[in-house]
């Protein structure tokens, strides 16, 4: 059943945030006019001249009429379930025993994630309005205390505490299946930006920068609440999307460019786009080309296009000096027999090498004699640090394969390992977002900015994306690219930014689908058919529909007895 475009009018001072928020999340068209006295029963009128009223007779005509899923629950039993919650949600959280269906509910929820069902229904979103409910229209309420119209209702008022109880419970949390469920329902739909316009009051959390929703409609945060940099002030932040161009960009790559984009607004800061190219085997002008063009596409703007290559000069210098301090060195062991040893934590036969040791093969690796490639600089830290990230790692290794930049100049590059700290030190760069798959080389990370002498840059981890029977590692991407198991990087089957464009997704469903997993930490494993959904609400109100029939496939029908201007009809 297709919903019809309707208005609904209620009262001024009692907006219905139950049918509102169904009628936002159902994408059922309904226009608003809060044009009602008070005490009035909210009514929905139809352009033929129809209407219906009663929030659970509007909310029923939504679910029924909406495409959105189960929103009245999947059969005839969770139906009737939806109706209880429908008629005795209103009861059971305005009466004098409050907390007692708090604790009920608490207690229900502690095994769901929603009320009926598997999936959201407007059971939710009536329960969830008339918790909200209460303390916005209070606070409401209480702003129009002294107002010479409500000056009669002035001690009703003050004796008033559902909506301030449930907000005290809320945030002292009682009942954390409650409070758990409250979050994920309003976040996820995005309920807070319905009672923020229709009560005048904004989300509970400040931030000392512009809101994440108004920068980027439709992120969402896990956390239910925004995110801070840890030490930021506002002007003076600078955060780097780093990619190295060794591939298209994924919907991975996706996510860390668009929240260095959130945080870069947000505090007014500068936004860098670094091309981490330290290894020359797998990277290529192609892949800068293109990730550029991606970052286009996702609308990332950025203030500069650096490359770690323009430090090579200062990155080598840097590798000489801590050679010379005796903070690094030289070692020719074999590569499998170094991995054993650093397994192990089995010092090296060339850790105690002198400086002039050191510098002479270091020498061989400058020249990339066949000595020198046999060897690599290491940092020398801590060989028994139960984090082996520590013991003591790779700093510079030799490659003979030319640089898409630069060349045959050089035949020593660093590793991403040593060159990320000392690049965002130079650059001037507060904060480096990265996903907490790297989070046992942070402490990697301060220790060689300590043993550089530079200063500290802060890290801030969010959770890597990850898609449900998808691969997301670039090498595995790179062989089916070079095997020619696909055509190229942009094929429609790929995860890369140019692949899911190819399958008819929409640029903002992308961006959307991306900013509600927000900056959380916490880890997760999503579906495609949520990206999907979304790409849906956004085409289905704008693409055409046709239908054809094949010509010689067709079946001409004769029709008798029928209008004169209709005889034949094929």
């Amino acid at each position: 059943m297709e919903a019809m475009a309707a208005k609904l009018v209620f009262p001024q001072d009692n907006p219905p945030l139950s049918i509102i928020s169904a009628a936002k999340i159902a994408v059922v068209p309904i226009t608003t006019d809060p044009c009602l006295p008070s005490g009035s029963v909210p009514t929905l009128h139809f352009g033929s001249g129809d209407f219906i009223h009663g929030v659970n007779t509007v909310l029923r005509y939504i679910a029924r009429t909406t495409s959105v899923s189960s929103f009245y629950g999947e059969n005839a039993i969770q139906e009737a379930r939806v109706d209880e919650w429908l008629e005795y949600a209103p009861l059971i959280l305005s009466g004098s025993e409050f907390e007692a269906a708090c604790s009920f509910l608490d207690g229900y929820l502690a095994s769901r994630t929603f009320l009926v069902g598997h999936g959201l229904t407007v059971a939710d979103i009536v329960v969830w309005s008339n918790l909200r409910g209460n303390f916005w229209l209070l606070s409401f309420m209480c702003s129009l205390m002294f107002s010479p119209f409500v000056l009669p209702w002035r001690s009703q008022l003050f004796s008033s505490r559902a909506g301030q109880r449930w907000e005290s419970l809320r945030r002292s949390r009682k009942y954390q299946n409650l409070v758990r469920w409250f979050n994920s329902v309003a976040v996820d739909y995005a309920l807070e930006e319905v009672t923020s316009v229709y009560v005048g009051k904004r989300a509970i959390g400040k931030s000392p920068a512009p809101c994440l929703k108004e920068k980027m409609p439709g992120l969402k945060n896990t956390s239910g609440h925004e995110i801070d940099l840890p030490g930021a002030k506002v002007g003076e932040v600078c955060v780097r999307f780093a990619p190295e161009p060794s591939g298209y960009l994924h919907i991975g790559h996706a996510k860390a460019a668009l929240l260095n984009q959130y945080f870069a607004d947000r505090y007014k800061g500068r936004l860098l786009v670094r091309f981490d190219d330290t290894n020359p085997s797998k990277e290529s002008s192609e892949f800068v080309e293109n990730v550029l063009k991606d970052i286009e596409t996702l609308g990332v703007k950025y203030d500069a296009v650096t490359y770690t290559s323009d430090y090579f000069p200062k990155l080598m210098e840097m590798a000489e000096c801590l050679i010379k301090q005796g903070k690094a060195y030289v070692d020719d062991t074999p590569k499998d027999k170094m991995n054993t040893e650093r397994r192990d934590g089995v010092e090296s036969k060339c850790r105690n090498s002198t400086v002039e040791e050191n510098l002479l093969l270091w020498s061989e690796m400058v020249n990339g004699t066949k000595r020198g490639t046999q060897c690599c600089v290491r940092g020398k830290l801590d060989m028994q640090d139960p984090n082996k990230s520590l013991r003591d790692p790779v700093y510079y290794r030799c490659n003979p394969d030319p640089h898409h930049r630069v060349g045959s100049k050089y035949k020593v590059y660093p590793t991403y390992d040593f060159a990320c700290p000392f690049v965002d030190a130079l650059q001037g760069v507060t904060h480096a977002l990265r996903s907490s798959e790297y989070h046992d080389r942070n402490a990697q990370y301060y220790r060689i900015l300590q043993d550089m002498g530079l200063r500290r840059v802060e890290i801030f981890e969010f959770s890597r994306l990850n898609m449900v029977y998808t691969v997301l590692s670039k090498r595995t991407l790179r062989w089916f690219v070079q095997n020619k198991k696909v055509d190229d990087w942009t094929d429609a089957r790929f995860p890369t930014v140019q692949g899911i464009l190819r399958r008819g997704l929409k640029i903002e469903a992308l961006i959307q689908f991306i900013l509600e997993q927000g900056a959380s930490k916490n880890l997760n494993l999503m579906e495609w058919d949520k990206l999907w959904t979304i790409n849906k609400k956004i085409i289905d109100p704008v693409c055409g529909r046709h239908t054809a029939v094949l010509k010689d496939k067709s079946v001409p029908l004769t029709l008798t007895n029928g209008p004169e201007n209709l005889a034949r009809v094929c």
